[in-house]
């Protein structure tokens, strides 16, 4: 059983993922994403966890969101807290978890009219990686 609208007026929402695509509405990405609640969304250069710098999460930042999803790949994967300093300094909530969990608790935070920023790792396939 479906619980949300596959779009919300005025607002992002991610529509289905797999190991290779995010999608948000009928818009497929092929790459990591930063998804506003509203506005444009943004590709994002980390590929995996230890891609991550703290200029990744300074552009989060700059979406100015209430709290953070942040999907760590197909495997949940924490990272250092000092990667995020910014964030926890400004009291922004961050919340780390597996992509697709990701995407699920970021449109029902969407959903409930909450200002958050999914910040989405889309790792390389196998192929990609060599």
């Amino acid at each position: 059983m479906k619980f949300q609208p596959d779009t919300l007026a005025g607002t992002n929402v991610l529509s289905r993922h797999d190991a290779d695509a995010l999608w948000v509405g009928s818009t497929r990405f092929d790459h990591s994403l930063l998804v506003p609640w509203r506005g444009e969304v943004k590709a994002w250069a980390p590929r995996s966890p230890a891609d991550l710098t703290e200029a990744d999460f300074e552009a989060v930042l700059a979406l100015a969101p209430e709290v953070v999803i942040f999907g760590s790949g197909p495997r949940l994967q924490f990272i250092r807290p000092a990667l995020m300093r910014a964030l926890i300094d400004r009291r922004i909530g961050v919340e780390t978890m597996d992509t697709a969990a990701a995407c699920r608790t970021y449109n029902v935070l969407v959903a409930e009219g909450r200002s958050a920023v999914a910040a989405l790792l889309l790792s390389p396939t196998p192929a990609e990686a060599r």
